[in-house]
């Protein structure tokens, strides 16, 4: 990550398992688009924060550092 914060493509979309990217698909969230990221920033954050998502046995729960980088990255502008 650079000293202007988090970016999409090197900080946030590695977060998101190619599970996590299917699964979403279905309903319609395509975890692997920036754009959509940032369109459905504040669900994503708030399920990750709460520990809804992943589901159990699909992945690995965010961390408080990770939720905190996204945050981050929403705070900074999204950028790509």
């Amino acid at each position: 990550m650079d000293s202007d914060g988090p970016t999409f493509q090197n900080d946030i979309r590695p977060m998101f398992t190619q599970i996590d990217v299917d699964h979403m698909r279905d309903y319609g969230i395509d975890l692997s688009s920036r754009d959509d990221v940032e369109k459905h920033g504040e669900a994503i954050y708030q399920t990750v924060t709460g520990g809804t998502m992943p589901p159990p046995g699909t992945g690995e729960r965010w961390t408080s550092e990770m939720c905190e980088r996204f945050k981050r990255w929403r705070d900074g502008g999204c950028r790509p």
